[in-house]
């Protein structure tokens, strides 16, 4: 790090409720492009700010990474909605050794602390929450990447469903990689991007599709890359944002897609039944509707294939 990276920011902690310093550098895997947490110097940082992720092997690992790149006595302030492991925090920053001050404001739980001289150890939080592979699943992994510990049903739903696909697509939302493995299976794709807006899905991906027709993009779905003339889109959207449901994002998806697909391209779509899909594809895929067909509805999930 240069010498005016001396703080740093994890996530989007409400400005009311921590005051970050200008010039901050983000550390969250869900901001592309922003620096890695893992490599930070070990005891390099005059203080950090984490808005705490709400599951606990990941939460544990942020805050052990945090705890590791501050400096002896530098500043610490953590939070997270009650329900959503603010409630665990405390006593999560005292396993590693801390000294905690807590209190509850804005339905967050908030504590500040500082780095201490001795830490106790942090070795097992940061195994557990590191990238790995997971022989069950045949899989690296990550906690804190969708559904970092089983195939989602949605997903081996849209895997089986799938024809063998042809020519260049993307899969939108990643994730580890399995629906990429599916799409690859057919040879007669002959390039296909993985987009996905968490770093660690791309870090897992790159070990689980080694695949030369591959690219992967640590990106914005909506922003970037630059897509244009597919032939095939592939994708089980997003229904949350930061832990809170937005039926909204899945139909931007959809959108998305249709702009990245060549006339006759086909977007292949897992959803959840209640997620309200149906109007937006018929109005993208208006000239084709008789083709935009449920191809299934099981488990609580359904899959269309929709032709622009």
């Amino acid at each position: 790090m240069s010498d005016g990276e001396t703080f740093c920011v994890y996530g989007a902690p409400p400005s009311a409720l921590a005051d970050v310093p200008s010039g901050a550098v983000q550390v969250s895997p869900l901001v592309p492009g922003a620096k890695a947490l893992e490599t930070i110097r070990p005891a390099s940082l005059a203080g950090a700010v984490i808005a705490a992720p709400p599951g606990a092997i990941e939460r544990r690992y942020v805050l052990a990474l945090a705890l590791r790149a501050l400096k002896p006595g530098a500043p610490l302030i953590a939070m997270a909605p009650k329900e959503k492991g603010g409630a665990r925090l405390r006593k999560e920053l005292e396993t590693f050794g801390c000294v905690v001050q807590d209190a509850g404001r804005q339905h967050q739980r908030i504590c500040h602390t500082e780095r201490p001289q001795v830490l106790a150890p942090l070795e097992p939080a940061l195994e557990a929450g590191a990238l790995q592979y997971s022989p069950a699943l045949g899989l690296w992994t990550q906690p804190g990447v969708f559904s970092w510990d089983r195939i989602d049903p949605g997903t081996r739903q849209l895997m089986k469903a799938l024809p063998p696909l042809s020519g260049r697509g993307a899969d939108f939302g990643c994730g580890l990689g399995v629906l990429a493995q599916a799409a690859l299976a057919s040879q007669a794709v002959t390039a296909l991007a993985l987009i996905d807006l968490d770093r660690r899905a791309i870090g897992a991906a790159k070990h689980n599709v080694e695949d030369p027709r591959a690219t992967l993009h640590w990106a914005d779905v909506l922003t970037a890359p630059d897509l244009s003339d597919l032939d095939f889109v592939v994708m089980n959207p997003p229904f949350h944002d930061q832990g809170v449901e937005n039926r909204a994002l899945g139909q931007v998806f959809i959108r998305r897609a249709h702009q990245a697909l060549r006339k006759g391209g086909s977007l292949w779509l897992v959803a959840n039944r209640h997620m309200p899909y149906e109007a937006v594809l018929n109005e993208l895929f208006a000239h084709v509707t008789p083709q935009v067909t449920i191809k299934g509805d099981v488990g609580g999930y359904k899959l269309y294939e929709a032709r622009r």
